[in-house]
């Protein structure tokens, strides 16, 4: 499985479990960001964690925009 398949069915084990709405995606042991699932506006929550403890958050409306997202912030993780 694909590094963005295996992002694409997190975020659609979001959508269909009610009692988890957000996941965590790392990379060497390092928490990278963090996806909430918004139920009643059926969205997507992108909240990027930085090196000085901040975050950036974003909302998407689509699964493959957020999935994208997650890809390329773990892809330039791993070229560093």
């Amino acid at each position: 499985m694909s590094l963005l398949e295996g992002i694409l069915k997190r975020l659609r084990n979001l959508q269909e479990d009610p009692k988890n709405n957000e996941r965590y995606f790392e990379i060497n042991g390092k928490k990278k960001c963090k996806v909430s699932y918004i139920r009643n506006t059926s969205s997507y929550e992108l909240k990027i964690f930085n090196e000085q403890g901040g975050n950036d958050t974003y909302q998407f409306d689509d699964i493959d925009m957020t999935a994208i997202e997650i890809y390329d912030l773990l892809q330039s993780e791993k070229e560093q």
